[in-house]
């Protein structure tokens, strides 16, 4: 079981979660810069129209550019009333799903409480969907950018997986790392053998065909404690 590396996310997508469920030790990247229009801050969940993207607003310290900020650093903004706007649009897009109103209580203070730092929200909403989906991942937070490098050995492969490019990780030693920092992405996301969208019950499958790779609350609200057999 490879180790693997993450970025943090935001209710983060099936995939991403599926990662968490089922790697070794799970570094999650905290000193990469903020990246926009990635599942760092933002969901994508099925509604009545199609796929919709839940995005939470940021800031960086003051004087810095957002690109230029480690994802530590990065603030939640109280901009626009988000957070009842995410509230509302979950309950209008699951409220009738099998299991929305069972998980409801668990996931409502996300939306109540306001969080300084957008690194520890996410940990945070991350920690309660890993008890709600009953598994317990070895998740450990990076000291320093965690640059994938080649093995030490000499054996000319990386010491992680370039999916990219299709060439295999060196298994020269335990501490092989499993990059998905840049494969797991909302937009152009890179190649992964490792996962495959399995369709499960999505509320609106009549009219739009199965939505792959959807925020991970589609699965559990629509799968319920079923959910972590899908991963």
């Amino acid at each position: 079981m490879n180790n693997i590396l993450l970025s943090s996310t935001y209710f983060g997508p099936v995939q991403w979660y599926q990662k968490l469920a089922h790697g070794g030790v799970c570094l999650v990247e905290r000193h990469d810069h903020f990246i926009k229009q990635t599942y760092r801050n933002r969901c994508v969940i099925a509604t009545t129209q199609g796929p919709q993207a839940l995005t939470v607003p940021v800031e960086s310290p003051q004087g810095l550019r957002i690109d230029k900020t480690e994802m530590k650093d990065v603030r939640v903004s109280d901009h626009g009333a988000w957070r009842h706007l995410h509230w509302q649009a979950l309950q209008s897009a699951y409220g009738e799903s099998p299991f929305f109103e069972y998980y409801a209580d668990d996931l409502r203070p996300f939306f109540e409480r306001k969080w300084e730092f957008l690194f520890d929200f996410n940990l945070a909403i991350t920690r309660k969907m890993c008890e709600l989906l009953d598994i317990e991942p070895h998740m450990e937070l990076t000291d320093e950018y965690v640059n994938v490098s080649e093995c030490h050995n000499g054996c000319g492969r990386a010491q992680g997986t370039p999916l990219h490019d299709g060439t295999p990780a060196c298994e020269c030693d335990d501490d092989v790392i499993a990059d998905y920092r840049d494969v797991i992405r909302p937009k152009h996301p890179l190649p992964d053998s490792g996962f495959v969208a399995r369709p499960y019950y999505q509320v609106y499958q009549q009219k739009f065909g199965f939505l792959p790779n959807l925020s991970i609350l589609d699965l559990l609200f629509n799968e319920g404690n079923e959910a972590v057999l899908y991963l």
